[in-house]
């Protein structure tokens, strides 16, 4: 997940967002990269959202399905599952680097990407269109809240028998440790699901208004739906990056760590200044 969020923030920021704004006409502009780079944002972009369904996932069988934990929850499993996704991601990517011509032509070298006209009148773009915002990220959106909900419902029912065992057995009403886990898990379900949904949904609206009003022209950099799809871009970033820290920063061996790269950091710089 880790991976594929950087390369999200490598490919559409790095690589596509930055020389645009602050180098233009590097080799960067060139066509065929300008191409690659843009398939490979679309690449890294479903890997990442994927690979959260796939921890999502992950998640709900280790909760709530003990017989299959085992089964599931191994490094085999694991590394195939991770395989499969970023290969699917990257397949699925393909087409979008065909869908972009040059817009100059210097010197018989290509410069710039332009959306070809075929996008907006092909029946196969069409429904490539669909099929790719279905995929990504409407079908995430139901998977992750749908496995949340039931990884909820599933904690609150256990919590409330052991609550009660835990009430007779204990009458200095001291605090349950597992208990007090199973709460962190809950705000930890919401805190993906809420953030993945809320970070996308700008995306989806700008999607579903251009298909159904039909309307792709932008009349400057004032135009409402300008500032609409910029919103949606920037958004759909930071998401590739929210869900890893949620996930990280809440992990007690990860937090552990972190203390001891900054103190093994500020170690080497005190020797170093000696």
């Amino acid at each position: 997940m880790a991976v594929t969020d950087f390369l999200v923030i490598v490919t559409a920021v790095l690589l596509n967002r930055l020389p645009g704004i602050y180098f233009p006409g590097s080799f960067l502009s060139i066509t065929p990269i300008c191409r690659l780079t843009i398939a490979l944002i679309y690449a890294s972009r479903d890997s990442s959202v994927w690979l959260t369904v796939a921890f999502t996932v992950d998640r709900f069988v280790a909760i709530c399905c003990m017989k299959f934990k085992t089964k599931y929850c191994n490094d085999k499993i694991a590394a195939f599952i991770i395989g499969m996704v970023c290969s699917l991601g990257c397949l699925k990517s393909v087409p979008w680097y065909f869908i972009h011509e040059p817009i100059y032509l210097i010197n018989g070298v290509p410069w710039y990407c332009s959306v070809r006209k075929i996008r907006y009148t092909s029946t196969v773009w069409r429904v490539f269109d669909w099929f790719d915002r279905i995929l990504t990220p409407f079908t995430p959106f139901f998977l992750i809240l749908l496995l949340n909900v039931l990884t909820v419902r599933y904690i609150i029912a256990t919590s409330r028998s052991r609550q009660r065992l835990w009430a007779s057995k204990n009458k200095e009403n001291q605090m349950d440790p597992e208990m007090e886990s199973r709460r962190k898990s809950i705000i930890l379900l919401f805190a993906v699901s809420g953030s993945f949904i809320l970070l996308w949904i700008t995306y989806v609206i700008q999607f579903l208004y251009e298909r159904f009003t039909n309307d792709y022209q932008i009349r400057g950099f004032s135009d409402p739906k300008f500032l609409l799809q910029e919103s949606a871009n920037m958004l759909q970033l930071l998401s590739s990056c929210t869900n890893t820290f949620i996930y990280a920063i809440t992990q007690w061996k990860f937090r552990q760590e972190l203390k001891n790269l900054f103190k093994y950091s500020l170690s080497f710089l005190a020797i170093s200044i000696k």
